[in-house]
């Protein structure tokens, strides 16, 4: 019998047939639908419209599963959510779910601003959310404080404007003065431990996949050493 070919990653997914049903595909022909779902809060479980094809990489469960884990030790997810290069939505959606007030969404590509309202609504959380669809650096430019409670990045790994944008949300001001950014990556790619107004609090990987947790630098931090 011959193996499942499964995509590279541990993100669960399932063959999408290209054609009549029940006819078999050859593995380099098969669109991939990435099965996406809400792991806690008041709508866990609730499984999360996705786009086929490899043009999307949502944050696997496992990987979810141990961000919300340690946003808990922060008191987080809480107040309102900023999710950055959105995707699915799923990571603002989980926000949602789990405590959070309200969240704004920022997505550039139209299909996919289409696949957060369609999730939003299948979750009952559209009163609770906006979605922006235009590139993260547009929003940013014209975004304006008061600061958001936690903002969530997971931007194409490949992206070269990561740290350029970690460190416009520090100094547009977006972050509350107790906040956290969550920032998604590669483990092939290495961030400074300071963007800006920004500090690194914590770092954990999955295998490739890493999330960094920033906070706005206290003025110890800040300050240069004397002497």
């Amino acid at each position: 019998m011959a193996r499942a070919l499964l995509p590279p990653s541990f993100m669960l997914a399932v063959p999408v047939p290209d054609g009549a049903v029940g006819r078999w595909v050859p593995a380099r022909r098969r669109r991939w639908a990435v099965l996406v779902r809400v792991t806690g809060g008041e709508q866990g479980g609730l499984r999360l419209k996705s786009p086929t094809g490899r043009q999307t990489r949502p944050m696997s469960d496992r990987l979810k599963l141990a961000l919300f884990s340690m946003l808990v030790t922060y008191d987080q997810p809480r107040g309102r959510v900023l999710d950055l290069y959105a995707g699915t939505g799923a990571l603002g959606i989980e926000a949602l779910s789990r405590g959070a007030e309200i969240a704004a969404f920022v997505e550039q590509h139209a299909g996919m601003a289409g696949i957060i309202r369609d999730n939003l609504a299948h979750t009952n959380l559209t009163g609770r959310a906006s979605v922006h669809k235009q590139p993260v650096s547009s929003f940013l430019a014209h975004a304006t404080a008061p600061g958001f409670d936690l903002i969530l990045m997971d931007p194409p790994y490949a992206d070269p404007e990561i740290a350029a944008t970690v460190r416009a949300v520090g100094e547009r001001g977006l972050l509350a003065d107790d906040g956290l950014l969550v920032l998604g990556h590669t483990s092939r790619r290495a961030f400074e431990e300071s963007i800006g107004p920004l500090q690194l609090d914590r770092k954990r990987c999955h295998g490739e996949s890493c999330v960094s947790f920033y906070r706005l630098a206290t003025d110890a931090e800040h300050s240069e050493p004397t002497g």
